[in-house]
C-alpha cells in the first residue's frame, strides 16, 4: 500500500493496495494457481481482502473472512510512521522484549499469536486433510510461524515475511510441519507481458 514501510497501518479503514501491491498480489496468485486449493479465507482488512480476491479469481472460490485472522490492533500507534513511533520507549520494549509489550489502547503480541493460532486450529478441524490459503498481515503471520517453529515470541522478528509472500505450513496428526517461509511472489514471463501491456 501506500503506507508500507512508512507508517503502522494496522486496522486503518481505506487503505488499498498500490499498483504494485496488486502486481504482487497477481504474482502471488499466480504461483498458487496450479495449487489444489479448497478454501480461501482472509483477514477482514481492505489490503488483504483484496489480495485474497485476486487468488480466489484463480480458483473460482469465494473469500471467507476470519476476524482473528486480522492485523494486530495497535491502538494509538494505529497510522503513526515507524520514525515517530521508534522514538518511544515502547518501541525498544517491542524490539527486545516483544512478549512484554502492549500497545497504548491494544492488544499484546502474545494475544494475537493466540488468537490467530486458534482460527487456524480451527481451520484445521474445518479441513482435514485439504488444502487452504489464509491472507493475513506480516507480523501475524511472523507470530503464527514462530509458534508452529517452537521460536519464543522475543525471537519472532528473526523471521522475515515481505509483502504478498507466502509461506506453508503443515498440520497434521503428526504435529505442524514448516515447509516454507516468506516466498517472495514472482510472475511469470506470460503474466509479466501482460502486465506491461495493461
Amino acid at each position: 500500500t501506500s503506507h508500507t514501510a512508512t507508517k503502522l497501518t494496522g486496522w486503518l479503514p481505506g487503505v488499498h493496495l498500490s499498483g504494485d501491491g496488486k502486481t504482487e498480489a497477481e504474482a502471488a496468485a499466480w504461483m498458487l494457481a496450479k495449487t489444489k486449493l479448497d478454501a480461501i479465507y482472509s483477514s477482514p482488512i481492505e489490503r488483504t481482502l483484496e489480495t485474497a480476491e485476486i487468488i480466489a479469481s484463480h480458483h473460482k472460490l469465494k473469500v471467507e473472512v476470519v476476524e482473528d485472522l486480522g492485523e494486530v490492533q495497535y491502538g494509538k500507534w494505529t497510522n503513526r510512521t515507524y520514525k515517530t513511533i521508534s522514538r518511544t520507549k515502547l518501541w525498544e520494549r517491542v524490539q527486545r522484549w516483544p512478549s512484554t509489550a502492549r500497545f497504548p489502547d491494544g492488544e499484546s503480541l502474545s494475544e494475537v499469536q493466540l488468537r490467530a493460532t486458534e482460527a487456524l486450529e480451527r481451520l484445521r478441524a474445518r479441513h482435514p486433510k485439504a488444502q487452504v490459503c489464509c491472507v493475513s498481515h506480516a507480523d501475524v503471520i511472523r507470530l503464527v510461524l514462530a509458534h508452529y517453529l517452537g521460536v519464543h515470541i522475543d525471537l519472532f522478528q528473526r523471521l522475515v515475511i515481505g509483502p504478498a509472500s507466502i509461506s506453508v505450513v503443515t498440520l497434521g496428526n503428526d504435529g505442524p510441519r514448516v515447509l516454507a517461509v516468506n516466498v517472495p511472489p514472482q510472475m511469470n514471463s506470460a503474466g509479466s507481458e501482460r502486465e506491461k501491456q495493461t
